[in-house]
């Protein structure tokens, strides 16, 4: 679409053709080209399948967590054409994100085929993830590490992991068999690192990138709620930002597409092409165009821009040191590459993965320490920014994991520690009518009955249900209390409380002291243990 339509091709990284710089031949017809592209996309998506919309990898960790692994049928075909048509038409995406919500769908098909269980159709669906990643890459082994790190801020799916290494070399395989073996941005492509003080401008990069990355990550959402709330048709929308994209484009073509090739430049040292004042035109305008193409509910990833704002920001930062300072290194191919992935590691929570995608990328090794610098500092600066909005802290905050992690989490609370103590009583003596009054007023559901300072039982409304309403008046509480009470003891687990309750089918359980059983010390509700998750994830400070 570009290329007939604009007569504009952009430059590919080594890996996958020649970066060639070409010339536009009809720059006006840029935002026509990306309209187009915004509406053909939007009618695609929305007239077909609406939760194509967007970036594919967070939907698919949506499907994780939140719909049992499932994803329809139709979505991957419909992600295949609308994100080609999006970033062929020049907007602003990547090809990560729709190729990971693709592989994500086909495990969740193949699950259904082999009528696997919910939990196992999870495990396909990122098994999926990690094999689409890993392939689209050339990054098998971070492939198949992300596929277990990105469904969390602060954790990792394990069970993912062997079943993704499988996946994850099979789809690379096949992959690289039909577009070649060679590395995106190249072999030896990369110096070594040698020199113990480049640390210290690797710090000052993870920095830069972590505070780009929350730049990046805010901006995008902005731009995706200001969409949300135009009033307008949502197939609409996707034609809208492309048009604001391709303005931009007609001056300034590096932001068209996912950017690898620019990248690539950058990478060669190549500042004839890329002077410092463009590279950071294209990190301002790639963050924008970014939010504008798949914000409005154009198909497309967020994980190239990503890579190429931080790539651009690692360009432009040693321009600026390697000249004033001898901290930096010799070539800035490394800052490049190491400042893709600490920003996009930190803003998606996945610095283990990048940084050994760090090293597939290029097929150098030596990266790794400096990676690891940058990639951590980037990942504590941007800690309360994100790109992935379904990203769940830890296990215990996704519904795929609620049932196990129940109850080791109710074993370690007390009873004492959620009981109420001040308990609303009520004598045997009192009449049902004012004991249904009190009930009534306070809001609650069951009175513990004390005679004479001293537990003699219970009424809860289910007793209550039983009496006719104009018996009430007339009817002592002694004459519809439960006697033979089910009690527990402020020392025990929520757990073991829970599962009395649920054994005798109550709602309400007196807490005695277990050396007077007559003494009630306070009673605990089935809402209060569903509160106490609540408390436990105010302990860890979420």
């Amino acid at each position: 679409m570009l290329g007939m339509g604009a007569g504009y091709t952009p430059p590919l990284p080594v890996g996958e053709g020649a970066t060639v710089l070409s010339s536009i031949t009809r720059a006006w017809m840029i935002p026509i080209i990306t309209t187009l592209g915004g509406l053909i996309s939007g009618l695609i998506v929305y007239k077909l399948a609406p939760e194509a919309e967007g970036h594919g990898t967070d939907a698919a960790i949506d499907s994780f967590h939140y719909k049992g692994g499932f994803i329809r049928r139709r979505v991957p075909l419909v992600k295949v054409v609308a994100s080609a048509i999006t970033i062929g038409s020049g907007g602003s995406a990547g090809r990560e994100g729709p190729t990971a919500q693709i592989a994500a769908g086909a495990g969740s098909a193949l699950a259904d085929l082999f009528k696997m269980t919910t939990h196992d159709r999870r495990i396909a669906l990122a098994a999926g993830i990690g094999a689409g990643i890993g392939s689209i890459f050339k990054a098998p082994l971070g492939g198949a590490i992300l596929s277990m790190e990105i469904l969390y801020r602060r954790d990792f799916e394990t069970e993912a992991l062997l079943p993704s290494f499988i996946s994850s070399v099979v789809g690379y395989s096949i992959f690289s068999a039909w577009a070649g073996w060679t590395p995106i941005f190249g072999i030896g492509s990369v110096p070594p690192f040698q020199r113990v003080q480049e640390l210290i401008s690797y710090a000052i990069l993870g920095i830069a990138c972590g505070l780009m990355g929350m730049a990046y990550g805010r901006s995008f959402y902005a731009i995706r709620d200001f969409f949300k709330k135009l009033k307008i048709p949502n197939w609409i929308k996707p034609a809208i930002g492309g048009l604001f994209v391709g303005i931009i484009g007609m001056f300034l073509p590096q932001i068209l597409g996912m950017g690898y090739g620019w990248v690539q430049f950058a990478i060669n040292g190549n500042f004839a092409v890329l002077s410092i004042g463009i590279m950071l035109a294209i990190i301002v305008g790639k963050i924008l165009a970014t939010g504008l193409t798949i914000g409005s509910g154009g198909s497309g990833g967020v994980f190239a821009p990503g890579l190429v704002i931080g790539g651009m920001t690692g360009g432009f930062l040693w321009s600026l040191l390697h000249n004033i300072t001898n901290i930096t290194p010799s070539s800035p191919a490394a800052f490049i590459v190491v400042g893709m992935m600490a920003l996009f590691g930190g803003i998606a929570k996945v610095p283990l993965a990048v940084i050994l995608m760090v090293s597939e990328m290029t097929m150098d090794y030596t990266l790794l320490v400096p990676s690891m610098l940058a990639c951590t500092i980037a990942y504590f600066i941007a800690s309360n920014s994100y790109i992935y909005e379904n990203q769940v802290p830890t296990k215990t905050d996704s519904p795929a994991h609620k049932a196990e992690l129940s109850v080791p989490l109710l074993k370690r609370l007390k009873v004492a520690d959620f009981m109420k103590s001040d308990v609303i009583i009520a004598s045997p003596d009192s009449s049902l009518a004012d004991l249904v009054g009190l009930m009534r007023s306070k809001k609650i559901g069951a009175v513990p009955i004390l005679d004479k300072g001293k537990l003699a039982g219970i009424v809860a409304t289910l007793d209550i249900a039983t009496i006719p309403k104009k018996k009430w008046p007339n009817t002592l509480v002694r004459e519809v209390m439960k006697k033979q009470l089910i009690v527990g003891y402020d020392y025990e687990s929520l757990h073991k409380a829970l599962g009395r309750m649920t054994q005798s089918n109550i709602s309400h359980l007196p807490i005695v002291d277990p050396k007077h059983p007559e003494r009630l010390l306070g009673i605990l509700t089935i809402k209060d243990i569903a509160l106490s998750y609540d408390y436990y994830r105010e302990d860890l400070g979420d």
